[in-house]
This record gives structure tokens, C-alpha cells and sequence, in this order.
């Protein structure tokens, strides 16, 4: 996964997709190496495990379910600075979290709303809000846009894009949804039975597969 690119992986449930998301957030065990920017996870201390976690931000498929309804956007989007930027100024945690907003095209008067008093894309745009307000390296997408409605779908991927552009993001986009896939990809893994079967740049994989798995991941996403 290269800085300001998308991986994206696909694979029918059950593939193990999300084992591999586990694995890589450190919430279950796996065997082998995970190296990120150089350094393999398993063998970081308190220290380097908390820069690590800022550097490795999530955007759950759920964006209601991820964000805690007692608390205000706000408090919701700054959560990290607390943790990991704990000399800011309440002025200056306000400002970056200000900022944060409006670079997912919010205003700033969601800052003192609650979650329920947003739409669903609007809720997502303050869960990629959360992720981008501790300038990570990489962002975890996990099926970003199977919980909103078709007609906010394209909004929020053209935002991701802008803001890969814009803030030079990398992106990891797990997704059963392979129209999210080539949208977002530039390089595209599959998966089935926790094996990578094939791979390829975007363009190749969907517009030449080799794997008759592939092919038919594709036909169905065509149906």
C-alpha cells in the first residue's frame, strides 16, 4: 500500500476479509509479519504502538453504530487529539476539530449537535472527520458506503477521493461492492479462503481476470 494511493480487496463473505482488518488493527492474533512504514507490528513497544495507532486510522461500515450517542461531534471528532496530542489548547483542539469539518464539507455548527440529529451520510463524513483530524499515513475503509443510501454513495467516495488528493492519504478499502472498488483502487487484491488468488492494477484486474473466481465476482456485481 503506497501514500496516496487506494488497495482495495475484495472477496465473496466468509473469505476472510475481515479476519485480515482484525488483524491489522491488533484485535486478533496472526502469524507471519505486518510491516507498516517500515516496522513490523508485533514487535513495537507502548510508544511506538500508540504513534502507530495514530498513524492507522478506521472508517467503519456502520457510521451511526461507530459513534457514541451521548456524545457531541465535537467531542466525537477530537476524541484522538485528547489521546494523542494532549498539549493542545481547548482554542486549538476546537480549531482542528473545526477544521476537521469542514474538510469533510460540514459546517460548524455540527460541532455542538448529536449524532441522531444527522443524516447517514452526514454521520460518515464525521466518521472520516475522526479519522483524518490526527493526520494518519493510512485509512482502514471498511465497506464505506454499504450503510448509506445509493444517491449519498457517490458523494461520500468523491469526497475520499478529494481528500486522498488534497491530504495525500493512503487507503485500504475492504468491499463486497466491486463498483466501490474500481472506483476508489488503484491496485486490487481478491481473496477467498483467506488466500489472495489474484491480483492486479485496477483497470487489468476488471478489465482482464484471470481467475474464474474473479470473473465471477465480477458477472455477479454486473447481475
Amino acid at each position: 500500500i503506497h501514500s496516496g494511493s487506494t488497495t482495495g480487496l475484495v472477496g465473496e463473505s466468509g473469505s476472510g476479509k475481515s479476519s485480515l482488518a482484525r488483524a491489522l488493527l491488533g484485535i486478533e492474533k496472526a502469524e507471519g509479519n505486518i510491516i507498516f512504514d517500515g516496522r513490523n507490528l508485533h514487535k513495537l513497544n507502548s510508544s511506538e504502538t500508540r504513534r502507530f495507532k495514530k498513524d492507522f486510522q478506521i472508517v467503519f461500515q456502520d457510521p451511526f453504530g461507530s459513534l457514541s450517542p451521548r456524545m457531541t461531534i465535537g467531542e466525537i471528532v477530537g476524541e484522538g487529539l485528547r489521546v494523542h496530542e494532549p498539549s493542545l489548547s481547548r482554542d486549538e483542539r476546537e480549531k482542528k476539530i473545526i477544521k476537521a469539518l469542514e474538510d469533510v464539507e460540514l459546517d460548524k455548527f455540527s460541532f455542538s449537535r448529536f449524532p441522531h440529529e444527522l443524516s447517514g451520510g452526514q454521520r460518515q463524513r464525521v466518521a472520516i472527520a475522526r479519522a483524518i483530524i490526527l493526520e494518519p499515513k493510512l485509512i482502514l475503509l471498511d465497506e464505506p458506503t454499504s450503510a448509506l443510501d445509493v444517491s449519498i454513495q457517490m458523494q461520500i467516495l468523491h469526497l475520499l477521493k478529494d481528500l486522498q488528493s488534497r491530504l495525500g492519504l493512503a487507503f485500504l478499502c475492504i468491499s463486497h461492492d466491486l463498483k466501490v472498488i474500481r472506483f476508489l483502487s488503484d491496485y486490487v487484491y481478491v481473496m477467498k479462503d483467506g488466500i489472495i488468488i489474484e491480483d492486479g492494477t485496477s483497470e487489468d484486474l476488471f478489465e482482464s481476470p484471470k481467475q474464474a473466481y474473479t470473473k465471477e465476482l465480477l458477472a455477479a456485481s454486473l447481475a
